[in-house]
């Protein structure tokens, strides 16, 4: 049995996994279709409908501009996922050429990056973002940007160490001895043999990314009004929270799902694709 074939069955015996897999691709569903699925228009304001609690007519209650909760979580999905992909998306490119040349290349090359990734790394996350977005402006354009550049130290360290191990296969050898050029290398052996890296850190990723985008959202700069976002509906809802307890908690709840779901996941692609469990 093929080496996939072998990790797609290790993975289909973990229900949990498989569980969170249908979560995901729900809240991926959600996210695309929310023209569709949305009850009603997030941002149309309508005060004489304001703090209403769960109801038929609304069933997460509405915010205290009368907006219905439940539309802006469907939307605030769309925002939180594609958060996540986009700015994990810029952070496996960076990180992989940036792990390709340090793991491939050695010598100075990988001392000078190594370096500069202790140095992202020796940054509080949180903080750095603060001030990046600071420099850049809030918006979710240099949101995805500002996240893709913190993020992409932990995947430069996963692919330069395996990069470092696969350069030492024989055929790899073989390949630089007899001159092959090392773009052709990197792009036909090299990125072949990170997939199942870019699997697992792109799934652990992406749950990071949501909770960043929350967080700054939450202190004003992440998502700016009038777009959904969870994070920013947690912080609007503070002055009621005793009051519209329902108002915080529930994108609250949308938040812990979607993080746990892609975290999970992460963990039961590790354990099927770990080389290790190969039977």
């Amino acid at each position: 049995m093929g080496y996939w074939a072998s990790s797609r069955k290790r993975f289909l015996t973990n229900k949990l996994g498989v569980c969170c897999l249908g979560i995901i691709v729900f809240l991926v569903f959600i996210a695309v279709f929310a023209d569709v699925l949305a009850p009603y228009n997030p941002d149309v304001q309508q005060l004489s409908s304001k703090l209403q609690a769960p109801s038929a007519q609304h069933i997460f209650g509405t915010d205290e501009f009368g907006r219905d909760i439940c539309s802006r979580i469907i939307y605030g999905c769309r925002i939180s996922l594609s958060c996540g992909v986009v700015a994990q998306g810029i952070a496996l490119v960076i990180g992989f050429f940036a792990g390709v040349f340090a793991g491939y290349m050695g010598g100075r090359v990988d001392a000078i990056i190594s370096f500069i990734i202790q140095v992202f790394s020796s940054f509080p996350f949180l903080l750095f973002a603060m001030l990046i977005i600071f420099v850049m402006g809030p918006g979710l354009v240099n949101l995805y940007i500002a996240l893709g550049l913190l993020m992409w130290t932990s995947t430069a360290r996963l692919i330069r160490g395996d990069v470092m191990h696969i350069k030492r296969a024989e055929y790899i050898q073989s390949c630089i001895l007899s001159g092959g050029k090392s773009w052709r290398i990197i792009m036909k052996h090299l990125l072949p043999n990170c997939v199942s890296t870019f699997i697992v850190v792109s799934t652990l990723g992406i749950p990071s990314a949501i909770l960043s985008e929350a967080t700054l959202s939450f202190l004003g700069l992440g998502v700016q009004p009038p777009l959904s976002s969870w994070g920013q509906m947690i912080s609007a809802a503070q002055p009621y929270i005793q009051s519209h307890t329902y108002y915080s908690v529930i994108p609250g709840i949308a938040i812990i799902i979607t993080v746990m779901a892609f975290n999970l996941l992460g963990d039961a692609l590790r354990d099927a694709l770990d080389p290790k469990l190969k039977q």
